[in-house]
């Protein structure tokens, strides 16, 4: 795989630290994740990586985190700014400087936080709903007359922040192939947020959002591009943006309505488009129609067409389709394509392979009963140490 080699040290996080780990992981890095002895994790984003439980307030767990980084390719930092610097693994002690020479100055520092770093809101608290308040795409997006929706955590979580750190890193990464030189990787998730955003923010006030929110043609305003609910409860997507595809739509939609008598007094036709006087009844027309039928009908009357209109699947129905409830990992490569690495939705326990990381790191089985001694792997750590000398 593409990142066949690379070694990744992740202090484990919430959902973009884990996912930009993930990324690294599902096309071939090697990656060894951080966590704190007796941590509990909710994180699923865990396939193909390995646990460590270091205590970092004892010198001992901080010096096996130190040697970790200085023989990593990648350092994922999820910590508010100045975490790792108090604790003596901030970027200028592994990078080389004209005043020191650092500790591994091939890596690549990626350090990931919620707001700007240098920006007033830097040591405050927040999640997802909260970077993508300040990036301004919040307030465009679709929702109640009253005030916009979030769409779950995806936008500042996981596009803004875990994949755009994942591709800092990679660019890092490459540039190192060039000067032999690591680089900080500095990922905010109110700034990705708006990169990402990028289209709909440069045209703020004109063309697709001229008008104010929900009145425009991709935020819910366009009775053409929206969500339907059907006779059975469940949904319809609807996207024909283009004439050629509305009137395909539209055209096979009132040949269901007049077929069935729900046509009514009022049909819309394809130059009813862009009128937008004949927009609320437009909706009114297919929020009714869509009403007589079940999902499943409505998706055989559009399938294969251009109509622009699919089902909206639920979880267990999307798994179904793709063969998996496992998100395939992407884009393919046709060479070296990414691995899914599971087959069962899991949870990685921490510390599960701190054995196995420190025999590789060249310690000695009196060398862990010495971390062990003072408490650097936590109170399991004897448990796991006992069970493990046979193998040692």
């Amino acid at each position: 795989m593409s990142l066949n080699g690379i070694k990744v040290v992740e202090f484990a996080g919430l959902a973009p630290g884990p996912f930009a780990g993930l990324v690294l992981a599902h096309n071939g890095a090697s990656v060894i994740r951080i966590d704190r002895p007796s941590s509990n994790t909710r994180d699923l984003l865990c396939a193909g990586k390995r646990s460590i439980a270091l205590d970092m307030k004892t010198a001992s767990g901080l010096r096996v985190a130190k040697d970790l980084i200085a023989k990593a390719d990648v350092l994922i930092d999820p910590f508010r700014p100045g975490v790792l610097e108090k604790l003596g693994l901030g970027p200028e002690v592994f990078h080389t400087s004209d005043k020191r020479e650092g500790l591994n100055d091939k890596l690549v520092y990626a350090r990931l936080v919620g707001f700007p770093r240098n920006g007033k809101h830097s040591t405050m608290a927040g999640h997802d709903i909260n970077y993508i308040a300040l990036s301004g795409i919040l307030s465009m997006l679709p929702g109640t007359m009253d005030k916009p929706t979030f769409p779950l955590n995806l936008i500042a979580d996981f596009a803004g922040g875990g994949l755009l750190c994942a591709n800092g890193i990679l660019l890092a990464i490459i540039e190192r192939g060039r000067s032999g030189r690591g680089q900080v990787v500095n990922v905010d998730m109110v700034s990705g947020s708006r990169y990402i955003s990028s289209f709909p923010l440069l045209s703020a006030g004109s063309g697709a959002w001229a008008g104010p929110r929900g009145a425009n043609v991709l935020d819910g305003g366009a009775p053409f591009y929206d969500v339907y609910t059907c006779s059975d409860g469940k949904w319809m997507s609807i996207g024909c943006l283009e004439p050629q595809f509305f009137a395909q739509f539209v055209d096979k939609f009132n040949e269901v309505m007049k077929s069935s008598g729900n046509q009514g007094s009022w049909s819309p036709l394809r130059s009813t488009q862009y009128i937008k006087e004949d927009w609320p009844k437009l909706r009114k027309y297919l929020e009714d129609g869509f009403r007589t039928q079940p999902r499943d009908f409505w998706t055989e009357v559009f399938h294969g067409t251009d109509a622009c209109a699919v089902p909206v699947l639920s979880p267990t129905e999307a798994a179904q389709l793709h063969g998996s409830p496992y998100p395939v990992p992407h884009p393919e490569l046709s060479r070296t394509s990414p691995s899914p690495l599971q087959d069962e939705i899991k949870i990685l326990d921490p510390g599960k392979h701190s054995v196995d990381i420190l025999r590789e790191l060249g310690l000695s089985e009196e060398d862990m009963r010495q971390l062990v001694a003072e408490g650097a792997l936590g109170k399991e750590a004897r448990e796991l140490v006992e069970r493990s000398k046979s193998k040692l």
